[in-house]
């Protein structure tokens, strides 16, 4: 690690936080209905869009009225993106024109795209029409982040409220959400990605001659718009095979940089716009700082640990020192133009949130490298995380956290001014345990079926690495993956997309549920013996307690998998 480096990484944090805070107050406003914006510009089309749908833009729901639309609307979402699919090759359109996928296939990337998953068994430019790509996969990037952002701000009115019985209305969030946050932070991006040289076009396949005299397809289309939203809304989805390595969508220094701060704008945001609605800003910035210390912590041992390189491939030949005509360390799998130090952030940012791009392959990281994406997402992508899924996820550890320092010191434990009690921690217990039983459920399964291991090009403890990749991803709506698994069979499609379906939705219901029940409570003064929950120590007991859940729940199938890995590879040295 040298200064470049953390310069690097710091750089990274200051934008991000520079941008985070005007964003996140923007959200607030827009959610709150506040915003001139909502009140100037958007109420007119904002009301008539909903009354043509038969809704009242100012009726509110309960939390089982919520819970009811969030369900429907993404059930039929699948169906529909299931629909098109099956019925591609019907449609034309300018472009490639290719089969529809199976039925299975077709089934795990309706259900991937519409939990803001993203995993990807197909290659997109050589299986998807730019009409699949357009009204299928980019529309439910939109809907699904949309979706994952309403139920954060429904959790946070949970908290802001009291003696209430509503929490929003989820169709008004969904249209404000994505008429006034997504589609115009889509908007700039894209162009951005443009200036760049990102395509944009509907132009057919072009073939073109090579240097060593054959011909090439080169593929196009509209790269820019879909690129945009697949980072902002933490989706992952690219629209090549091979993600954000392709130059086609990320040709640039500066386009990477951009995409790594699109990841976590809007997740860093929600911190804020938290502190803004609960009327308590502090609350807001000890969120930030717990998962800005985490996420610096785990791209500093990123970049360490692909630095330092692979004394196996140095037995084989290969010069890893860092010269002056090369930068020395693990360089496998990863793309020259942003180098070891961006390849860290970009993998460690795309982890920590549930998005899923990728500018290099995560099956090519040392055993240290790929334990440290595989330990975010496990740890339940609360380091900042997805759009919405992320700052809820983190305020479940936050309940669980001022529950444990209320059982120490022997008081009922309190967050902003509710009560913490049975019902409350009866739904943390269910949403802290179940990603863990959907992934070690899943890897044990695949592990002892032939169906199974048959899929995996790497026996012995990589093999399981990527095994246990592919269904803690899927759980928590992830969507990177190792690729040595082969996960296009009937298998993987129907055992990863039952992984996301319930990964996703049976998480939040019971999030909708708490907002329910902690909007019903009176709001409580602060005493003597109220723990403070925006200072240094809760951020540390916050820290330790999303890591203690985390290791210990995992613990057997990391020992087993990359912790092997490592020691096997030390053993070279």
């Amino acid at each position: 690690m040298n200064t470049n480096q953390i310069a690097q990484i710091a750089l990274y944090l200051g934008l991000l936080l520079a941008m985070a805070v005007p964003l996140g107050r923007y959200m607030a406003g827009i959610m709150e209905g506040t915003s001139w914006v909502v009140h100037r510009l958007g109420r007119p089309l904002e009301d008539r869009v909903l009354r043509l749908a038969g809704i009242h833009p100012r009726a509110e729901m309960n939390w089982r009225q919520y819970a009811v639309a969030v369900a429907a609307f993404n059930a039929l979402g699948v169906l529909a993106l299931y629909g098109l699919l099956r019925m591609q090759g019907l449609f034309a359109l300018s472009g490639p024109q290719f089969p529809a996928p199976s039925a299975a296939m077709a089934f795990n990337i309706a259900v991937s795209f519409v939990t803001n998953t993203n995993w990807q068994n197909y290659a997109g430019e050589s299986s998807m029409t730019y009409l699949s790509q357009m009204l299928g996969l980019t529309v439910q990037n939109f809907l699904s982040a949309a979706t994952g952002i309403a139920v954060v701000f429904a959790l946070i009115r949970g908290f802001a409220r009291h003696s209430a019985q509503t929490i929003g209305n989820f169709w008004v969030d969904l249209t404000r959400i994505t008429l006034y946050i997504l589609l115009p932070l889509a908007l700039i991006v894209s162009v951005l990605f443009m200036s760049q040289g990102v395509l944009q076009n509907f132009s057919a396949y072009r073939a073109v001659s090579t240097l060593q005299g054959t011909t090439q397809t080169l593929a196009m289309g509209p790269v820019a718009s879909q690129e945009a939203i697949k980072l902002i809304g933490t989706n992952g989805g690219g629209f090549f095979n091979a993600n954000s390595a392709h130059p086609y969508e990320n040709p640039t220094p500066l386009s990477n940089l951009i995409q790594t701060l699109s990841i976590l704008l809007i997740p860093a945001g929600l911190c804020f716009s938290f502190g803004r609605i609960v009327g308590d800003k502090r609350q807001g910035w000890a969120l930030f700082a717990a998962m800005a210390l985490a996420l610096s912590a785990a791209t500093l041992a990123e970049v360490v640990a692909e630095q330092a390189g692979n004394p196996i491939l140095t037995t084989l030949g290969a010069d890893q020192k860092v010269q002056a005509i090369q930068p020395g360390g693990n360089m496998e799998g990863k793309e020259t133009r942003f180098g070891i130090t961006q390849t860290g952030i970009f993998t460690v940012v795309t982890t920590a949130a549930s998005c899923g791009a990728v500018n290099a392959m995560h099956d090519s990281l040392t055993p240290l490298g790929g334990l440290i994406p595989l330990l975010l997402m496990q740890l339940g992508e609360v380091i900042f995380g997805g759009v919405g899924s992320g700052l809820y996820g983190m305020l479940i550890f936050a309940l669980l956290a001022v529950f444990i320092a209320g059982l120490m010191i022997g008081r009922t434990p309190e967050y902003l001014g509710k009560k913490i009690e049975v019902y409350e921690m009866k739904m943390v217990s269910i949403i802290v345990l179940l990603t863990p039983f959907l992934v070690l459920l899943g890897t044990a399964l695949a592990v002892s079926v032939s169906a199974g291991t048959t899929a995996l090009a790497n026996p012995g403890p990589h093999g399981l690495s990527e095994i246990l990749y592919a269904f803690s991803s899927a759980a928590n709506n992830n969507g990177s993956a190792f690729a040595g698994l082969s996960v296009n069979t009937p298998f993987y499609n129907v055992a990863t997309a039952l992984a996301m379906w319930f990964g996703r939705f049976a998480a939040m219901i019971p999030v909708l549920a708490l907002a329910g029940a902690l909007a019903a409570k009176k709001r409580m003064a602060a005493s003597a013996g109220t723990m403070p929950t925006h200072g240094p120590l809760f951020v540390m007991l916050l820290l330790s307690t999303v890591l203690l859940v985390g290791t210990l729940t995992y613990i057997p199938a990391l020992a087993l998998g990359p912790i092997v890995e490592h020691l096997i590879m030390l053993s070279y040295r």
